[in-house]
């Protein structure tokens, strides 16, 4: 749940206010990992109990958001969801 001066907001609205995301299995193309944008969270095709493989992204894939953030702060942030 998303509370006011939560630690995890460092002015992503800059880049991602109203933006459509897409949930997606993280495939490795131009690196072998990618970050939350808000809580760090690494997101890797790999299976380990601390990396996610499934995760929020926009349509070019340069931003990743993981399930937990994307969940608390997708109201602030008025994101679209694509199927």
């Amino acid at each position: 749940m998303m509370v006011k001066n939560d630690w995890r907001l460092t002015n992503q609205e800059k880049y991602l206010f109203g933006k459509t995301l897409s949930l997606k299995k993280f495939i490795p193309t131009k690196t072998d990992h990618e970050h939350c944008e808000f809580c760090w969270q690494k997101i890797m095709d790999e299976n380990h109990p601390d990396i996610i493989n499934e995760a929020y992204a926009t349509d070019d894939e340069y931003y990743w958001v993981c399930p937990d953030c994307y969940n608390d702060f997708k109201e602030l942030f008025k994101w679209g969801k694509r199927k």
